[in-house]
């Protein structure tokens, strides 16, 4: 992720204002400064800048993405030699660590990869740490780029009350979607077929248990994982409309209700049927899907962001499929939506250059690199697929059909300040047996509550 530092920028009510009075000449906006008369003008010109050292921070350090990060960075300092970047790359877990502390600093980065949800971006916004991107969105016309849908995912009201509506606080690279990762080899040992429905799923993970083999692996010491299965299993029983209420932390909505029962209670017995490996919620995520790409069990629930890698370890052996809808569903439909978005941030010093960077590095050229690295394109994804082999064709192939033809849900983490806390111990005491489904929903339930109603 990126950030920089810049004086504030103003919001929605002042943009709205100078672009009325001045169409030819966007104007920043950012922050709830709603008040704010003094509007500064945008440029995508930004070969006249002086000499700038952009400070961005992401979390793209696995192969095929750091790959992309790597390219197109040494891209845009060749076509702006004014512009040197200066990369901090780190994990996902130690930027939503780090993040928070940098960017009230003296010192914040330009540009940062900031979690959509209200734990991370949301509480950006409130504060006033990110800039509303209304302006250069207008100049650089991101909205023929990007569909509704996925710029969603990055939009907040001004106040940050409301998610997945108001103005645009970042654009991601890549789309992402979770579902099931399998290995061919093992299931032609189990004389068994690609499930083609929710139940059948179901059916086989105590064959693949009974003939000796790990149905379903999770490594869940860090929380988010256990969520992740969770939410997949959520999107089998519970429609999409409800998850994206519930998702997104807008009210209207109750974790208690018979669906959301159903969804709790089968997560549980898998668990309880000893379906997957042992000792799942003290193993690291990472370490685990490893264990999966040298022979470990037969199932992996997780995000296409492990494509690369696992097409890297197992060839033509890995495969991935959207979870099967269960009968009498019309649409498949699962978590996910689109990588970390890339923020500027209130401190940028130069927010022209920081939008320049980011228009880059989501530009249609920058498409074909990553897909070229074997990642998931978040627009024209179809348009790669076919280029692509293995496992990295089936997850492009997986979120064109999701995201044209089915229901994207948000990650159920982004739902309050603190529900990947909140909801990642719960399903980790649900998965231990240590609450029932009941005691779990009212957990979700209240620190929904909690929040919608403040």
């Amino acid at each position: 992720m990126t950030t920089r530092t810049r004086v504030r920028a103003l919001g929605l009510a002042a943009v709205a204002s100078s672009l009325m009075l001045a169409a030819c000449a966007p104007t920043a906006g950012g922050g709830s400064d709603s008040d704010a008369t003094d509007t500064a003008e945008v440029s995508t010109d930004i070969t006249d800048v002086e000499d700038y050292t952009l400070t961005v921070w992401d979390q793209e350090v696995r192969g095929g993405q750091n790959a992309q990060m790597e390219q197109l960075n040494a891209a845009f300092e060749d076509k702006y030699p004014n512009v040197t970047i200066d990369r901090v790359s780190q994990s996902f877990d130690d930027l939503q660590t780090t993040l928070r502390l940098a960017l009230t600093g003296d010192d914040a980065p330009d540009v940062v990869q900031a979690n959509n949800g209200r734990n991370m971006m949301g509480q950006f916004v409130a504060a006033d740490q990110l800039i509303c991107l209304d302006s250069w969105s207008e100049a650089y016309a991101w909205t023929d780029r990007y569909s509704d849908s996925i710029l969603q995912y990055s939009s907040y009201s001004d106040d940050a009350t409301e998610f997945g509506e108001g103005c645009l606080y970042g654009l991601p690279q890549m789309g992402e979607v979770v579902g099931i990762f399998y290995s061919q080899s093992k299931l032609d040992e189990l004389n068994l077929e690609l499930p083609s429905s929710w139940e059948e799923f179901n059916d086989q993970l105590p064959e693949i248990k009974d003939a000796g083999e790990t149905p379903l692996v999770l490594g869940n010491v860090e929380k988010w994982p256990g969520l992740q299965d969770f939410g997949v299993v959520l999107g089998q029983h519970t429609d999409a409309e409800t998850v994206r209420t519930l998702g997104f932390g807008n009210a209207g909505s109750s974790w208690v209700s018979e669906e959301n029962m159903a969804a709790a209670t089968e997560i549980q017995d898998w668990a309880s049927e000893g379906y997957f490996n042992s000792g799942f919620n003290g193993v690291d995520y990472d370490a685990v899907w490893e264990d999966f790409a040298e022979g470990e069990g037969v199932y992996l629930i997780a995000g296409s962001w492990l494509a690369p890698d696992l097409l890297d370890a197992m060839g033509d052996d890995a495969g991935f499929i959207l979870p099967p809808t269960p009968s009498g569903q019309d649409a498949a439909q699962t978590i996910g939506g689109t990588s970390l978005p890339f923020a500027i941030t209130s401190a940028s010093e130069e927010p022209d250059v920081a939008a320049a960077y980011i228009d880059f590095i989501t530009s249609d050229e920058a498409m074909g690199i990553l897909a070229d690295k074997g990642n998931v394109p978040v627009n024209d994804t179809a348009t790669y697929a076919a280029d692509q082999e293995g496992v990295v064709a089936d997850v492009m192939t997986a979120f064109e059909a999701i995201s044209t033809e089915g229901n994207v849900l948000p990650y159920l983490d982004y739902a309050t300040p603190t529900f990947d806390q909140d909801a990642g111990d719960a399903v980790q005491s649900l998965l231990d047996q240590k609450v029932d489904p009941d005691e779990f929903l009212e957990t979700l339930e209240g620190a929904y509550t909690d929040f919608v109603n403040q």
